[in-house]
């Protein structure tokens, strides 16, 4: 299991973390979004033992990653800005790896290699962006780590590749029992493949919870009568949004969807139509509720993409 307690950490006058605790689950995929400073790449540098927490402590298995071989090798981290040794190939960084990690698995190595349809012999200098980022992630697999941390993992990735890697990951979490930590700018980008998400703004994590909670836990509802009408018809009912223009209203509803529903058929409405939210949706609501304004941080995250 992974585990944070009140992780700061500070460069010059810059926040990166501010008392970040949080617990992660083994074999879960874990979603980190945020806009660019949000703190999501320092994190996990001090997940991985990189960065030492300037307060607080990161926990691998109940141990602290900094300085710390034993939870090193259980442990691997594919940063934002990809680093190869000079004038390597796949095949030198193979050896490279297989040299750190216990559990490297040669024959992985060699099917992703094919998988991916990567020349291994190649100076890896040669290589575009995208397939920079292609051998990070075939090296990353090939480890067989228990954890693994991927910093906005599908950037240069053209759509198809990014669902090979979801899938990728997703299998290794399913056999291995595996966690992942995934950050990215785009909150579409996570929803297909995370079980747990978490919203960093400002160093500080703002909300942090399971996806499949955060999708059923509320629910919009458009709702219309033939006869005057306002919110108090609806009293009993967890409304969090409501808006009403003529005959139509317009809401938001957290609790039992069920039952909330042969609520508003006992009203005889002309028209009902009952939606789920999207990811984005959720986290808005769910923002707000704690005070923050999710609109302007995801502002800031769609100008960065």
């Amino acid at each position: 299991m992974i585990k944070a307690e009140n992780v700061s950490k500070h460069f010059e006058d810059f926040v990166a973390l501010d008392s970040v605790t949080c617990n992660i689950q083994d074999g879960c995929i874990y979603g980190m979004v945020g806009s660019n400073g949000a703190g999501k790449s320092t994190f996990l540098r001090v997940l991985a033992g990189v960065y030492k927490a300037d307060q607080g402590q990161a926990y691998i298995d109940g141990e602290p990653s900094y300085e710390n071989p034993k939870a090193k090798n259980k442990m691997v981290f594919v940063a934002d800005e990809l680093f190869f040794l000079p004038g390597a190939s796949m095949n030198s960084m193979a050896s490279f790896y297989r040299s750190i990690y216990d559990r490297f698995d040669d024959e992985r190595f060699k099917y992703l290699t094919g998988v991916f349809g990567l020349n291994p012999r190649k100076n890896i200098a040669n290589f575009s962006k995208g397939m920079k980022r292609q051998v990070a992630i075939i090296l990353a697999l090939s480890t067989r780590a228990k954890y693994m941390f991927f910093d906005e993992t599908f950037d240069g990735l053209d759509p198809v590749m990014r669902n090979l890697v979801k899938k990728l990951i997703c299998n290794d979490v399913a056999e291995l029992n595996s966690t992942v930590i995934v950050t990215s700018h785009s909150l579409s980008e996570l929803e297909d493949i995370c079980d747990h998400l978490a919203l960093l703004h400002k160093g500080g994590m703002v909300l942090d919870s399971d996806v499949l909670d955060l999708k059923t836990a509320q629910f919009k509802v458009q709702v219309a009568f033939m006869e005057p009408f306002s919110q108090e018809l609806f009293e009993g009912m967890k409304i969090t949004r409501y808006r009403q223009e003529g005959s139509v209203a317009n809401m938001i509803i957290s609790g039992d969807r069920e039952e909330c529903i042969s609520k508003f058929k006992a009203l005889n409405p002309a028209v009902l139509d009952v939606l789920p939210l999207t990811l984005e949706e959720v986290f808005t609501y769910e923002m707000e509720a704690l005070g923050y304004n999710f609109e302007n941080v995801l502002e800031g995250m769609h100008n960065e993409q």
